[in-house]
């Protein structure tokens, strides 16, 4: 059975960094896209960062500049650096991939409480 286990959330000061990581564990033959998600209490999830296994990534614009996400695909392993924290990055934070197995499944990790104090 395939799994995404986070790790790396916590409790930090603005200005400050975390860097969260993702492993994904069980029979896995590939993995295309893995990103990164964040929710809020009544709001929808949103999209933080995504890389492909080519290394293309994308950003939304409030984390551009501050966020890096990369991963080691021999590893499965996708990780999310981020720099210059302020205190409305506070959220849950998910990890996502589309995970290759038989066919492609998308996968969602338990999700990692980040909270940044001002």
């Amino acid at each position: 059975q395939v799994q995404l286990v986070e790790s790396g959330g916590g409790l930090v000061q603005a200005g400050g960094s975390l860097r969260l990581s993702c492993a994904a564990s069980g029979i896995i033959f590939s993995i295309t896209t893995m990103g990164w998600y964040r929710q809020t209490p009544g709001k929808q999830r949103e999209l933080v960062a995504t890389i492909t296994s080519g290394g293309s990534t994308t950003y939304t614009d409030s984390v551009k500049g501050r966020f890096t996400i990369s991963r080691i695909n021999a590893k499965n392993t996708v990780y999310l650096q981020m720099n210059s924290l302020k205190p409305e990055d506070t959220a849950v934070y998910y990890c996502n991939a589309d995970i290759r197995v038989f066919g492609t499944t998308n996968y969602w990790g338990q999700g990692t409480q980040v909270t940044v104090s001002s």
